[in-house]
């Protein structure tokens, strides 16, 4: 498996699992909102924050622009809430000020072309194209043309567009991520073994997992399985207004998540059978018959 760099860190082989902490938009609209949930990755240790960025009049069709739904802003058309949830640039100005304030990495999704140019005003250390853009040719191309990194999330994919995704991108400074699109996503079909599957298939790149499951054992799995970096929604409170609310992480549950994945990297070790001086003074007093490497 080989390496991509992302800002000042390594992801891949070798590496610490690199932890983002999706924001989305569980801010809704809302800037304080996401400064708590930058501050709640920073404490919980994560090592990048991401956002979304959609140009809703190119990303709404526009047989739904007025169809309207209840939203925290009342009941309004469809494109109006879409635009609401939406940062523009004097917010991400200030987020991007903030996370460098906090020391933390940002970057987003772009959903369409316009956004892409957007985000290329903060330089940002690397872009993730959703799973919903994953055969958007036009997408890809504009985003491979800015020459950053790309995280490549393949939910509700087959693996032969993956592996379209993957021919047309090229397999240097691009990482994978197996990913089921359901939020929040049943265990039986989050199918950690792609991961497994992804890293046979495609060995010089980092494979990693976007999970959108209610609690964090399949993404601990996810860890054990190999995944070099790991990708969860996090939220204030997972009740709150929101279509991904639900499949979030709260702060508190941040926290553990990425204590145990440390702990895990620790526990994996290095495949190297050895006997470790804590066991000494067990070996002495509990083995009755010495191996033969011992009587020799």
């Amino acid at each position: 498996m080989g390496k991509v760099k992302v800002g000042n860190k390594f992801i891949g082989a070798g590496e610490p699992v690199y932890i983002i902490a999706e924001i989305g938009i569980n801010h809704n609209g809302s800037i304080e909102i996401a400064k708590k949930l930058i501050e709640g990755a920073v404490k919980s240790g994560c090592n990048a924050v991401k956002f979304q960025k959609r140009t809703p009049e190119l990303c709404v069709p526009k047989d739904q622009w007025n169809i309207e739904r209840e939203t925290p802003w009342g009941r309004i058309s469809y494109i109006e809430y879409r635009r609401k949830v939406e940062f523009g640039f004097e917010e991400f100005l200030e987020i991007d000020g903030y996370c460098k304030e906090k020391g933390i990495d940002w970057f987003a999704s772009p959903w369409d072309e316009e956004a892409v140019a957007f985000l290329e005003k903060f330089k940002r250390p690397m872009y993730k194209l959703s799973s919903a853009s994953l055969t958007d040719g036009n997408l890809l191309k504009r985003v491979k043309d800015t020459g950053r990194p790309i995280m490549l999330s393949t939910g509700m994919s087959t693996i032969e567009e993956v592996q379209a995704a993957v021919s047309f991108l090229g397999s240097e400074n691009i990482l994978i991520a197996q990913s089921t699109s359901t939020y929040p996503c049943a265990v039986e079909e989050l199918n950690l073994r792609v991961i497994q599957t992804y890293q046979e298939l495609f060995p010089n790149i980092p494979i990693g997992y976007s999970g959108h499951e209610t609690g964090l054992a399949p993404t601990l799995a996810a860890v054990a399985l190999g995944a070099s970096f790991i990708e969860r929604h996090i939220t204030i409170d997972r009740a709150m207004w929101g279509t991904d609310q639900a499949a979030s992480v709260e702060i508190v549950g941040l926290q553990r998540l990425v204590k145990d994945i440390r702990d895990i990297e620790k526990a994996l070790g290095d495949g190297i059978k050895k006997v470790y001086e804590s066991e000494s003074g067990n070996l002495q007093k509990l083995r009755r018959v010495k191996s033969r490497t011992e009587t020799k």
